[in-house]
């Protein structure tokens, strides 16, 4: 049996007003928590925290917190550290003695109590103006995760061409591989909703520099709102990052992630917003649960497969008769059709059940064939010269009543609903069964 969970389902630590104006705080506890994650820089760390401390305190209207997570220095950065934390209120020296940026990040985020966790690079390459804009949408509610953009077209970055190659062929790469949307996944510059941080970071593996990225992808599969804001970016030529080893890593790192993806292993069907009003989640009258999204999900993936199926047709029609063109077009688009509803418009993951599914999806194209073949040979008998856009044309009639059938069948009979869920066992990645949740939207398929 394949099962689907809400991870947010899992207990919210906070929430955080849907207003600013609403945002109530005890007094002196951080509103904002921006961690500086180092390894050996004694040189620039005391310059970059002032900077900052100075710039929060000037501009930003809540009570903020830096948090400095020095993880694993070999040189004077913890006696730094320790020294601006005793000097300066509302810093704070953090020591792990493993190296690792992400695992710094996840250790001090996981344990802050700040409703908006931010960090940033310590060569402070990004205009602290843009600080304010970057966590305003969490502050608000609107957003869940904000980034900054290099690659924004409003952007003022300067950088060698070197790392302007990198940077841009990298995020190719995510697009192409991961299909991620966002722009920018190495801008060392970013925010998350405490709440948010909860539910997501436990499922990021990587303790590196891929560690931000692993978040992003994971939160836009999971339908999370990501803000993004134009930065002015001045790159630090002295900057001690490994650019190849760095590289090696990511790639990786990508490789992993979209394994996991693909083979149903990381279960991000949606994860849900833990504070406000989600129109998802309203039930309209007489309208069956999930039926309206599985509509919009079942006409995006009919509209590519059915164009994939008229391609198919049309060049096997040139060495074939039109009969067994429709047939072996129909097959292989029906293969394509059901493996994407499956995953995409009914949300079902992993290979459990697959085969039994591609089964009764060919009991569903058998039906299809028979009525399109049964128009073609109408159309055979009535205008027996017809040319290939007529065809086309009687295809297309014949298809949209095969595809209505079609997906009646796929909802009650290869993924009908169920009122199980699971819990996540989000320390190990496994999944137990659990008792039936009312949301009705958590199905499983079996």
């Amino acid at each position: 049996m394949i099962m689907r969970t809400h991870l947010g389902n899992l207990p919210a630590r906070q929430h955080l007003p849907a207003t600013a104006a609403a945002l109530d705080t005890t007094p002196g506890a951080p509103v904002l928590d921006v961690v500086i994650p180092v390894y050996n820089e004694e040189d620039d760390l005391e310059q970059c925290v002032r900077r900052l401390h100075a710039h929060l305190s000037g501009t930003f209207p809540y009570p903020f917190r830096i948090t400095i997570a020095d993880n694993a220095s070999t040189d004077r950065t913890p006696e730094v550290s320790r020294a601006l934390a005793a000097e300066l209120p509302q810093v704070l020296a953090f020591r792990l003695e493993q190296k690792g940026r992400g695992r710094a990040l996840r250790t001090v985020w996981t344990a802050s109590e700040a409703p908006v966790l931010a960090y940033m690079d310590v060569d402070l390459s990004t205009d602290l103006n843009a600080l304010l804009p970057l966590v305003a949408p969490l502050i608000s509610g609107h957003s869940d995760l904000a980034i900054g953009s290099r690659l924004a077209r409003s952007s003022r970055v300067v950088r060698g061409a070197k790392r302007e190659f990198i940077s841009r062929a990298y995020n190719l790469i995510l697009r192409g591989s991961l299909a991620a949307r966002f722009s920018d996944a190495q801008c060392g510059f970013k925010a998350i909703r405490g709440d948010v941080a909860q539910h997501l970071l436990p499922l990021v593996e990587d303790t590196g520099w891929f560690f931000d990225t692993e978040m992003l992808v994971l939160a836009e599969k999971a339908g999370l709102r990501i803000h993004e804001v134009p930065v002015d970016w001045v790159d630090d030529p002295n900057s001690s990052v490994d650019i190849v080893k760095t590289a090696t890593a990511d790639l990786r790192g990508v490789w992993r992630v979209g394994r996991a993806l693909a083979t149903g292993r990381l279960s991000l069907d949606r994860l849900r917003r833990p504070f406000g009003d989600d129109p998802r989640d309203r039930e309209l009258a007489g309208v069956p649960a999930g039926l309206a999204r599985q509509v919009v999900g079942f006409a995006a993936v009919g509209v590519f497969s059915t164009v994939f199926y008229l391609v198919l047709f049309w060049l096997f029609r040139f060495g074939m008769g039109a009969q067994l063109a429709n047939a072996l077009a129909l097959l292989v688009s029906a293969l394509a059709n059901t493996a994407a509803n499956r995953r995409l418009t009914f949300r079902v993951r992993g290979r459990d059940q697959a085969v039994r599914h591609q089964m009764q999806g060919l009991v569903v194209f058998g039906i299809g064939l028979a009525l399109t073949s049964g128009s073609l040979a109408a159309l055979d008998s009535a205008a027996p010269n017809a040319a290939h856009s007529t065809e086309l044309a009687v295809l297309i009639l014949a298809n949209l009543v095969a595809t209505v059938l079609r997906f009646l069948l796929f909802r009650a009979w290869l993924f009908p609903e169920r009122k199980t869920v699971v819990s996540a066992a989000v320390s190990d990645g496994s999944f137990s069964e659990a008792q039936p949740d009312p949301d009705p939207d958590v199905r499983s398929a079996a």
